[in-house]
């Protein structure tokens, strides 16, 4: 992990395969970290994701490579190894890359979990879901209109939701505080904090651009040809480069 955060700071994990890494990720990680007083947030390749077999389009030495241009010159930004492909080639359990993080940071450090919606939506199929908020205090980047009735629908067994008292935001990003709950196993009764960052409008997907450049729409810049900004230039440039997803 470069560069290191140190003790008594407030760092989140925000993993993902970033097949490409695209303004949507930079936009949920700025709001994330004005809205928290984030000191980092690690962007974090995964290597093998457990419920994408087939795994991601480009390896990850490219994707490893955007996301590096991706966040370049962005304060508060830095890669992570911590979900780098193992050795033996075993998938990546984010639950486990959490642990060994925090044990890194020491327990001066909060942590926490960043996520868009998408990923949220799949939360209770990971491994060991349920610990998960135990461990890292989840942020999820909603989707405008989400309630907390579709948030607790989406938690894993034995999780439930609450609303939590929360001070005005001194930002201009809506959040919205909750407390995770435990109701079983040895969680229970345990509250973890649960951030909300409602209604961010981000409509970009990196499937969206994988087919776009497949199909070859487009040589403009981040926008690949469509008047739409997705791309930071420096990703789109390197994809071009180097022949990625067509």
């Amino acid at each position: 992990m470069s560069p290191g955060p140190s003790k008594g700071r407030r760092v989140a994990f925000f993993g993902g395969s970033f097949d490409p890494p695209h303004l949507g990720h930079l936009a949920v990680a700025h709001a994330a970290r004005a809205a928290l007083g984030l000191d980092t947030v690690l962007f974090a390749p995964v290597g093998a994701q457990p419920l994408k077999p087939v795994g991601a389009t480009a390896d990850f030495e490219n994707r490893l490579a955007m996301t590096k241009l991706a966040i370049a010159g962005e304060p508060g930004f830095a890669i992570s190894l911590a979900d780098a492909p193992k050795v033996s080639g075993a998938p990546n359990y984010t639950m486990e890359t959490l642990e060994k993080l925090q044990e890194e940071l020491g327990p001066d450090c909060a942590l926490y979990c960043l996520m868009g919606a998408d990923s949220f939506a799949g939360l209770r199929l990971w491994h060991r879901a349920a610990e998960i908020p135990f461990v890292a205090s989840l942020i999820v980047a909603s989707r405008p209109g989400e309630l907390m009735d579709d948030l607790k629908a989406l938690l894993p067994p034995g999780l439930t939701m609450a609303e939590a008292a929360s001070g005005p935001p001194d930002c201009n990003v809506e959040v919205r505080c909750y407390s995770v709950l435990g109701l079983s196993g040895r969680r229970a009764g345990q509250r973890a904090p649960f951030y909300l960052l409602a209604g961010l409008d981000v409509a970009i997907s990196a499937s969206q651009i994988r087919e776009m450049v497949s199909k070859q729409v487009g040589a403009g810049a981040g926008g690949l040809g469509t008047g739409q900004e997705l791309l930071p230039d420096a990703v789109a440039e390197y994809v071009r480069a180097h022949g990625l997803y067509r």
